[in-house]
């Protein structure tokens, strides 16, 4: 993908330096030749062609975060239990009485 966009640019380039060396020419004319021609439609052609790896990236961001959450709730769950049985440490067992 890099390759075509400095092809892209080196053309680009080189319309602009024919527009500034042109006897009708001017500097601004070749700036606007290199703007329009090269710069603009370069930089919307890569920001349409990186829109899915910031999409990945966005998700593989989300996930993490998730992730992070999930082992977080995790571990407070698990801190409030006092033994495998999932008991708290304020359950008790009552006394069994005898009746009269």
């Amino acid at each position: 993908m890099w390759i075509v966009a400095i092809a892209w640019m080196y053309v680009a380039m080189m319309m602009a330096v024919a527009e500034a060396t042109s006897p009708q020419g001017s500097m601004l004319g070749a700036i606007i030749t290199f703007v329009m021609y090269g710069i603009g439609p370069l930089a919307l052609v890569l920001y349409l062609l990186g829109t899915p790896a910031r999409r990945r990236a966005r998700r593989a961001r989300e996930e993490a975060e998730w992730r992070a959450q999930v082992a977080a709730e995790q571990a407070a769950t698990e801190s409030a239990q006092a033994d495998a049985g999932g008991l708290t440490t304020g359950d008790g067992v009552p006394a069994e009485r005898k009746e009269p």
